[in-house]
């Protein structure tokens, strides 16, 4: 006999009870017990489908910041831009800039969390990019022998280290610094 299947009602429910409760008290504080009563779910309800909090966030931070950011227009400044832009509208406007650096501070510290994170938000979110990136190769736009790795990394890392350190706002000026900056070494 089969189980029976999730309601994605009731995941839809909590993931933007976690994000709201995240904004309100913040990641340190936030509960399971006030995510199912914000979503208004029973406890067990939660924890069926997220083993611990940690791991709801993970999902409600692929939720909120999306899996394919970068569109692959053929328009690359832009559609690298529009990528970078997802991360900085996340960040920035979101609970989740705030959340990020102590969801970060677990996943240095658990390393089946810092798989699922890398799995579910961080590898799907770069696999968009570079195929954007690959399509420009194919089309001339950009040279070919460029470490893709490093690449992914330079567009992305100013955003994350002003999300981890708020010493600097997350503008739309700095995602398209980050992509000049990037394409300009790219056309080189």
């Amino acid at each position: 006999m089969a189980g029976r299947s999730r309601d994605a009602r009731i995941d839809s429910a909590v993931l933007v009870a976690t994000v709201a409760l995240l904004g309100e008290v913040g990641y340190t504080a936030l509960s399971m017990g006030m995510v199912a009563e914000r979503a208004g779910v029973h406890r067990p309800a939660v924890y069926r489908r997220w083993p611990s909090k940690r791991h709801l966030v993970v999902d409600a931070v692929a939720d909120s910041l999306g899996l394919q950011p970068t569109p692959n227009t053929g328009n690359l400044r832009a559609d690298l831009i529009a990528g970078m832009m997802t991360l900085v509208d996340s960040l920035a406007q979101t609970p989740l800039g705030r959340a990020l650096p102590a969801l970060v501070a677990d996943l240095a510290t658990d390393p089946e969390l810092a798989e699922q994170f890398r799995s579910r938000v961080f590898h799907p979110r770069r696999d968009t990019t570079a195929t954007t990136l690959r399509s420009a190769v194919q089309r001339g736009e950009v040279r070919a022998d460029f470490d893709m790795d490093f690449v992914l990394d330079a567009l992305a890392a100013p955003l994350y280290y002003r999300a981890l350190f708020g010493h600097l706002p997350l503008t739309p000026a700095l995602a398209e610094q980050c992509v000049d900056t990037v394409l300009a070494a790219l056309r080189a």
